[in-house]
């Protein structure tokens, strides 16, 4: 691809994005779609989010993806919010689209909602009205029980957090959306008998991911998993975490965090093209220094 005046840009708001694996995904899409456009990620210190914001209005960014810390922080700074970003309370993709009246305006989305629902389709009819458990009270962990309590009505869902107040203000955030009344909270030292029981089991936590915490996992108690569970890990970097072979090996289905990366891309690009993620360059450009 040749750069020129015509090329759209997309960015990547955060600080710091160095490790970011968005680029590589979106500039393989690009290129098998033979797009002028390219994707670049951009630091951004927190008190420069609402200047970023503007530039993205002033240059005639196709559109940009926003990660930590600005997922809250960059809401103020927009036209609009989908109503998934305002129940999450976080946009993680902003688009650049028209009012009614053809006015130009920034829309902010979180396709981690999207991106998260996307890999448990083949599992709906064993999960549905299942009991579940979430580890972690963070960002991830507040997109994965929005979408657990709006598409599957959970029987139980645990929400499992080494600080249980911060637990609780999530359960109380999206208390609207849990029509069953599933929700409840533990500790992680309170947490076995959830474990056991729960058919779905999520890692929302920073545990397994390389480099820093690469080989750590949610639950060491590996036996507590077995056949006709489901274990999703939202790390992504490795590919196979510890979380996912160990969960495996005792008979459970393995969900892994880059299926999750790909599809909230996938709905980002979407957004952005109009088209569909080409997923089969965008996985073999990932795969290329996938660490083991």
């Amino acid at each position: 691809m040749t750069i020129d005046a015509s090329t759209r840009l997309v960015t990547l708001l955060g600080y710091p994005v160095e490790h970011s694996l968005s680029p590589r995904i979106h500039n393989a899409a690009f290129r098998a779609h033979g797009a002028n456009a390219v994707y670049v990620a951009t630091p951004v210190p927190p008190e420069k989010i609402e200047r970023a914001v503007d530039g993205l209005r002033a240059l005639g960014f196709l559109g940009a993806n926003v990660t930590v810390p600005h997922k809250e922080a960059v809401q103020p700074f927009l036209d609009t919010v989908t109503e998934r970003a305002d129940a999450v309370g976080a946009v993680n993709t902003i688009v650049r689209d028209k009012t009614e009246s053809g006015a130009d305006r920034l829309r902010g989305d979180n396709t981690d909602v999207e991106g998260f629902l996307a890999p448990l389709d083949e599992e709906e009819a064993n999960l549905d009205g299942a009991p579940m458990l979430v580890f972690g009270a963070g960002g991830a962990a507040r997109a994965a029980v929005y979408v657990l309590l709006t598409e599957y009505a959970p029987e139980r869902l645990t929400i499992v957090a080494r600080r249980p107040e911060q637990a609780e203000l999530l359960a109380g955030d999206l208390a609207d959306y849990d029509s069953t009344g599933a929700l409840e909270v533990s500790s992680f030292e309170e947490a076995a008998l959830s474990v056991q029981s729960s058919r779905l089991l999520v890692n929302a936590t920073p545990l397994g991911m390389a480099p820093d915490r690469h080989g750590q996992t949610p639950w060491p108690n590996a036996e507590d998993f077995g056949p006709g569970r489901v274990v999703y890990d939202l790390v992504y970097t490795p590919e196979r975490t510890r979380f996912l072979r160990e969960a495996e090996a005792q008979g459970a289905a393995p969900i892994g965090g880059l299926d999750m990366l790909v599809e909230q891309a996938a709905a980002a690009y979407r957004q952005w093209t109009g088209r569909e993620l080409p997923r089969t360059a965008v996985y073999d450009a990932l795969r290329e220094t996938e660490p083991s």
